[in-house]
């Protein structure tokens, strides 16, 4: 993987990870991911979505707070969001241009949501996109189960892009090594 890679974990928010479909499983394998991108010095930026007052994830909140085992160092920025887009009037795409970043590792929560818009606006932003097949999660929906919609995302995202980008599904045992 290119040098001018990041890791962008999206909305591992504790109360999402709480009620999401094999949340501490999800967690458990970003955290190892977290942990080889740290030792190989690929930056991380978090990203963590604020609602308003009443939400479970209401800023400040204690289901707001990013989950206890994935906790932010010092150097790795936060970005806040109000929409599913984390790019969307926010301080991502700059932070990602200071440095130097062309490739993005994607992982986090609520696959149909964050996860897919985010990848989708990082290949229209310019860059590439690996999304992490077994770290994104949601819940079941109305017409789905979580884990129906964590495959069809898989499958569907995989070669997805534009002519330069393009977004690659693959295990996070893969990544990294």
């Amino acid at each position: 993987m290119d040098k001018q890679t990041a890791l962008v974990i999206v909305d591992v928010q504790s109360v999402i990870v709480g009620y999401s479909y094999q949340g501490n499983e999800v967690v458990e394998r970003i955290q190892t991911l977290l942990e080889k991108a740290r030792q190989i010095n690929i930056p991380v930026l978090f990203v963590q979505h604020n609602d308003p007052e009443g939400s479970p994830i209401a800023t400040g909140t204690p289901g707001w707070q990013i989950h206890p085992s994935l906790c932010p160092h010092p150097d790795e920025p936060i970005i806040q969001k109000t929409a599913c887009d984390s790019f969307y009037e926010t301080s991502l795409q700059d932070e990602l241009k200071a440095r130097n970043i062309n490739h993005l590792v994607i992982v986090g929560f609520q696959t149909q949501y964050c996860i897919d818009t985010t990848c989708r606006a990082a290949v229209s932003h310019g860059f590439g996109v690996t999304l992490a097949a077994d770290c994104h999660s949601t819940t079941d929906d109305a017409v789905l189960k979580a884990a129906d919609i964590i495959a069809h995302h898989n499958a569907n995202l995989n070669g997805l892009g534009t002519p330069k980008n393009v977004i690659s599904v693959k295990e996070s045992s893969e990544i990294f090594v």
